[in-house]
């Protein structure tokens, strides 16, 4: 048990510390140098632990205030799970979009895989689209339908 609580401590600093706060000592850390990142809004698909920081900077610059907060979190094994949301507002450029200055709140899932004190794999899936239509770059589906009336 102490192990699994190790780990869910290792996941927690990277969202507080690295995620939330943008200290990237924090990921060099806590990322294993051969750390992969499977989420199927990640354009180039899976990203290695320079990559995952340069997401991670980019998305700063576009949400400053942006922030996860964790909601449940659960270990096994070598597996630490955790359902969070996550908020912020829209302030620069994001994916080729001008700031709308609008607000958004998603939920997400990722799972972390922790060996010998490094995450190694992650598995994340956040609602992005529901975030680009509350940034209002993306139409709502009742929209959608008032466009084919």
């Amino acid at each position: 048990m102490e192990h699994v609580d190790e780990n869910k401590e290792i996941v927690n600093r990277l969202i507080n510390e690295f995620v939330n706060e943008g200290d990237e000592a924090v990921a060099d850390e806590l990322l294993a140098p051969d750390y992969v990142r499977y989420d199927p809004d990640a354009p180039s698909g899976a990203q290695g632990p320079e990559e995952f920081k340069e997401m991670i900077q980019m998305f700063g610059e576009a949400f400053p205030d942006a922030e996860v907060s964790i909601e449940e979190m659960i270990g096994e094994g070598d597996l630490v799970v955790f359902r969070g949301t996550e908020t912020g507002t829209h302030e620069g450029d994001f994916m080729g979009h001008e700031p709308t200055g609008q607000t958004f709140e998603i939920s997400g899932l990722a799972m972390h895989r922790v060996e010998d004190g490094e995450i190694t794999q992650t598995w994340a899936n956040w609602d992005m689209l529901g975030m680009m239509q509350q940034l209002g770059v993306v139409p709502m589906p009742d929209d959608l339908i008032e466009m084919t009336e």
